[in-house]
């Protein structure tokens, strides 16, 4: 198998993704790089900004100098990043949600996107509206802000955090076909389910990482028979 590095904004994510790997690609080489100041940065300027955009494009550089074979990017906030560099760095750069988009444009043509950091939002839903457009589904994208969520959790009171982001979908889920969570650690208010009731109809949730190393893996078997 290749030699895949994935690059987190959050330090939790190493462990969350590591696990994931062992369990889809146990034959890979995975190697993690930790950068919390992109993400950060993003939440402080309210957008993805030019120096975000090149510092990641520095780091997936130095991956691929040291000898990565995939490179995967795993936060939604700084996902469009990614976009145009397999082209320049000669190997296959991934957005973890892409995967997560396209199985939601499968599911319906109202999609909702949740997420509790504004600067999630658009980029997750522009993907969602990408995925679409590529499948020749067209969609109309429906988004929610879990206010106050992010601060919560990263406060400790995982509790509030919970409790925010279920309003938020319960919301969405009365209007929309799917959910898709722009933020993998809004799942934990699920208590592992994958679908909300709501009106006599059951919406799906969809969440990045195990959709996304599963297509990481597709990705990986290609290169690797190429």
């Amino acid at each position: 198998m290749p030699n895949v590095v994935m690059i987190h904004t959050v330090q939790s994510n190493e462990a969350l993704f590591g696990e994931l790997c062992a369990e889809l690609l146990p034959e890979a080489a995975t190697r993690h790089v930790v950068d919390e100041g992109l993400l950060g940065d993003t939440i402080a300027a309210g957008r993805l900004t030019d120096d975000v955009r090149a510092r990641f494009r520095a780091r997936a550089a130095e991956a691929r100098a040291d000898g990565a074979d995939l490179i995967v990017l795993t936060c939604s906030s700084v996902g469009p990043a990614a976009d145009g560099l397999a082209d320049d760095l000669a190997v296959p750069v991934l957005r973890i949600d892409e995967a997560m988009a396209g199985r939601a444009v499968a599911l319906g043509r109202r999609i909702g996107v949740a997420a509790t950091l504004s600067t999630t939002l658009e980029p997750t839903a522009e993907l969602v509206c990408r995925a679409g457009a590529h499948a020749g589904r067209p969609v109309e994208v429906v988004t929610e802000l879990a206010e106050g969520a992010f601060q919560a959790l990263r406060s400790g009171d995982a509790e509030r955090h919970d409790t925010l982001v279920m309003d938020a979908l319960r919301s969405l889920a009365a209007r929309v076909d799917a959910i898709v969570l722009a933020q993998a650690s809004m799942a934990r208010a699920l208590g592992g389910a994958e679908t909300l009731e709501v009106g006599g109809r059951s919406v799906p949730v969809l969440t990045s990482p195990r959709l996304g190393v599963e297509r990481l893996r597709v990705v990986a078997k290609a290169l690797q028979g190429s």
